[in-house]
Order: C-alpha cells, then structure tokens, then sequence
C-alpha cells in the first residue's frame, strides 16, 4: 500500500471535510506523497527515532526574586550558561499563573477545534491581520519540506485591538502580557551578564511588535515520515513556550538531535538569531524541530520578543561577527530563501565576512 493511500484511508472517516477540525494535508500535498520513495524515505526519517532523551537545564526563578544575593548571583549564571552552551533552557516559577496557562490551553483548543474551513476565514471575525491561520508548507517541494501542522500567528497589536471581543481575545491578552514581563526581564538579565545595561529591549521590543502563536499539531498517520515543524531557529531574540505533555520539541547538540521531555511546570525559553547577531554569537540561537505522533494531537503556545521592523541589530562589541542590519531586512531575506530554497538561511547572510 502507498504512503498517499495509507493517509487517503486514515482521512475516510465518517466526519465530512466540513466538520473535520484536519487540514485537508493529503489533498492538498498528494503530489508530494505520490513522488516520494519508500526506501529514500525510511532512510531519511529513521533518525527521528534514534535521538537521546533529555530534560533542558531548570532554572528556578523564585531564587532571581527572593533569594539572597549568592542565590540571584548564581540564577543569573545559569540562565547565562545555558544561552552559551544549549541556547535553551526552561524555568519554573516563572510568575505566569497556571490559571492563565490552563485557560489559553482551553481556549486554544477550543479554536483549533472548529471546522476546518472555519478557521480558514476565522482571522476577521476575531480581528485577526488576514493571514494569521496558516496550515501546511505552501512553499514545500518535498516531503522533507511539509509542516504537518496548524497555526494561528498573530502579532500583540492584533490582540490589543480585539480586546474584550471574546474570552479568547482576553485570555490572549494576559497570556502575553504576563509572558512579555518574563522575556524582557530574561533579556535585561542577558544583556547585564554580557556586562551590557541599557534599555535596549525595553525600546525595541515593544508589545505591539512581538508575536504570539498557537500551534496544533494533528495526529500524522504517516509519523515520523513528515515534521510538525520542519527544522529551524527563530528569527527574534528570545521564545517562551508552553507546552502540552505530548512531547515531540527536538533540538540539535553538537551534531545529534535531542528529544526534550515536557516539564508540565515549566516554561521552555530558546535564545533566537537576533539575540546571537547582538551578543556576537555568545549566546546560540540553535536549530530545534517538532516531530509528528501517530495517534496524538500536540498543542503549544509560543511568544516572540521581536522589535520593530525598522530596529538595527547590531553587536556591541567590536570586532562584530555579523553586520549591522535590521529586522525588516533579516525577515525580508529570510522569506526570499525560504521561496527560492524551500528553507530559511537565517544568520550565515548577515556574517561580515559575507558582506
């Protein structure tokens, strides 16, 4: 039997497309699984099964905000060492209560829920940029190359804007307003270890121009075959993310892919590409992907820190690695790779050496 006509049997269920929560992957992307070889194909994913297990370095924040000096000092330390050597960390106590956590997973789901074709026109009803519902890998050339998942991108000013029009749109509103006090406190907090205090972040990275993004990723009957989310590194200065207990977030270390197991506690932070250009590459923006499960639908919910579009990043200090650009620039570059390659460059672009 076919890979495209194992998924065709999977997708024959008794819910009409209509009601399907599913985007229509196999529809859409049936040329992809109809060019593909088994056997090219089973040697490229077997290695989704063979990665280690691990749990990311834990960094208790009550020790930042009331303990002594000696416990802040070393707090500090770790958050720093772990954006050197890993490039992600988690933290608990992180000061966003689990009632709000607990209510943006259920609002989410509860979104992700609606019918597919819903959700395709949902971005007016909730106010939402046109655009912010997207599913799949448009630009996909390959199996390699396709996004087993669902989204809802949506900038804070989005947000803000669509205050008090419905209890998911409040929930959205704390969410990231208590998660935008956690990442610019951990960025003042990266900056004072690099021995530089400014208010940079607080200047650049104003609410109305970081993201928030709900993710879903449905059960993929032809996991491990195609990602979640194919692999890549962020294009802001730092991620915070919450997490179901399903598992499937990966990242690479020193060559191999590492599994990261769900702390349901924690918050995950990952350092992004303009957090390295800025720190001259101390701290790593590190390539992570989802895989796909079997039988399990995986939902997660990220934050950006992002600047504005016109905001220059540059290392302060000398010599610099990377070029003095801005964020408009990188994201411009990044979506003329991701046409032409089918997958983001991102930093090796902006080297001097390059220039």
């Amino acid at each position: 039997m076919t890979k495209s006509s194992k998924v065709s049997q999977q997708a024959n269920q008794t819910i009409s497309m209509e009601e399907s929560p599913d985007p229509p992957f196999e529809e859409t992307y049936k040329n992809l699984f109809d060019n593909i070889s088994n056997e090219n194909d089973s040697n490229n994913y077997e290695n989704l099964f063979l990665v280690e297990k691990c749990e990311l370095p834990l960094v208790d924040l009550d020790q930042l905000n009331y303990g002594d000096e000696f416990e802040r000092r070393e707090c500090k330390r770790k958050i720093a060492k772990a954006s050197k050597e890993w490039g992600f960390f988690q933290v608990i106590n992180h000061g966003v209560s689990h009632d709000i956590l607990a209510k943006m997973r259920m609002e989410q789901v509860k979104l992700f829920k609606k019918p597919f074709n819903e959700k395709m026109d949902i971005d007016k009803n909730l106010n939402f940029s046109e655009g912010s519902y997207r599913w799949g890998t448009p630009t996909a050339t390959c199996l390699r190359q396709l996004s087993w998942s669902e989204a809802f991108h949506v900038p804070l000013s989005d947000v803000s804007s669509s205050r008090g029009l419905s209890s998911l749109s409040s929930t959205m509103e704390q969410f990231a307003t208590t998660l935008s006090e956690l990442a610019q406190q951990l960025a003042r907090l990266l900056a004072e270890e690099l021995g530089h205090k400014s208010n940079y972040f607080k200047e650049t990275c104003l609410p109305n121009t970081c993201y928030l993004r709900m993710n879903r990723y449905p059960a993929c009957p032809i996991s491990p075959e195609v990602f979640g989310l194919m692999p890549h590194t962020d294009s802001d200065f730092l991620t915070i993310l919450h997490q179901d207990e399903i598992g499937g977030l990966q990242l690479l270390r020193d060559g191999k892919w590492i599994s990261v197991k769900p702390n349901p506690q924690a918050l995950v932070i990952n350092v992004g590409d303009l957090f390295q250009a800025w720190s001259n590459g101390i701290y790593r923006s590190v390539e992570h992907r989802v895989v796909t499960n079997k039988v399990k639908e995986r939902f997660s919910t990220a934050f950006f820190l992002c600047p504005s579009y016109d905001a220059e990043i540059q290392s302060f200090v000398e010599p610099s690695v990377y070029r003095k650009f801005s964020f408009r620039e990188f994201r411009k570059q990044v979506q003329e790779d991701v046409k032409k390659f089918g997958y983001k460059v991102g930093l090796p672009r902006f080297l001097v050496s390059s220039h």
